[in-house]
């Protein structure tokens, strides 16, 4: 009965061993992609190639700036983005470090990462769709990073532009509630 038991357990170790291990490889084989699409949409942006930048952004998707208003559909974003491709005024992002995660059935991907950039470090982050075999950006958000050293210089001189920003959020907000 032991040798039973001690066999039934063995059989379910190496099998979930073996699901999990292809789980693994079908993600790797994913990620690679990822990072190969997520290089390619950084060269495309230093490049100023706009097509090609704006090819990576899926039909419905959300660019989220650094800035709080810049909130911006796909078509916005290429409108906003256009003269500083035509002029080859771009930025130029480099992945230093990169995080990619899966949805159990590997349609959806999300991501983070610590760029280096003309503004120094920043975060990027976004969320993934695999649409007709090509990983798409549904959401991307670029953040500055600020230092816990200097946050409270930094917040000094926000203060003044985002205290009106607030403000309206606030003034927007109650109006919404009273609908």
């Amino acid at each position: 009965m032991r040798k039973t038991i001690l066999y039934i357990l063995l059989f379910f170790l190496f099998g979930l061993t073996g699901v999990s291990a292809q789980l693994k490889g079908k993600f790797a084989k994913e990620k690679g992609e990822i990072h190969t699409m997520l290089n390619g949409f950084n060269v495309a942006a230093a490049k100023a190639d706009y097509d090609t930048y704006f090819n990576y952004f899926a039909k419905e998707s959300v660019f989220i700036g650094t800035d709080a208003t810049e909130v911006w559909d796909k078509e916005a974003f290429r409108v906003w983005a256009k003269p500083f491709f035509d002029k080859k005024q771009t930025w130029n992002f480099t992945s230093l470090q990169r995080n990619i995660y899966f949805s159990k059935d590997g349609k959806m991907a999300w991501f983070d990462e610590l760029l280096n950039t003309q503004m120094k470090l920043c975060r990027g982050s976004g969320v993934l769709e695999k649409i007709n075999g090509e990983w798409k950006i549904r959401q991307y958000v670029l953040s500055m990073t600020v230092p816990n050293e200097v946050v409270d210089q930094v917040v000094s001189e926000k203060a003044p532009i985002e205290d009106v920003l607030i403000e309206k959020a606030r003034d927007k907000r109650k109006t919404n509630t009273l609908k």
